[in-house]
């Protein structure tokens, strides 16, 4: 077989809780828009990312990529 290099996306955010062991919950704003009316509207989504070294805190920023399942709710893990 050979190597095939995936392009995963990177997701940037910051941490909203750290409460759990080695998991970290992620909140990822984006800007949205309306399709009908046009308008811009801020949009939030929480993701469950994988914290190894249980090194982050809540407030801090954070780059996460998806990865493996890991658990049921939690596919994506921390790189920086």
């Amino acid at each position: 077989m050979t190597n095939v290099t995936k392009n995963l996306a990177k997701k940037k955010g910051v941490v909203v809780s750290d409460k759990m062991d080695k998991t970290i919950v992620v909140a990822v704003q984006s800007l949205k828009t309306h399709p009908k009316y046009h308008k811009k509207y801020k949009s939030t989504v929480k993701y469950k990312v994988h914290d190894a070294e249980n090194k982050f805190k809540k407030g801090e920023k954070v780059e996460f990529i998806q990865c493996r399942p890991i658990s049921k709710d939690k596919s994506h893990t921390v790189i920086a």
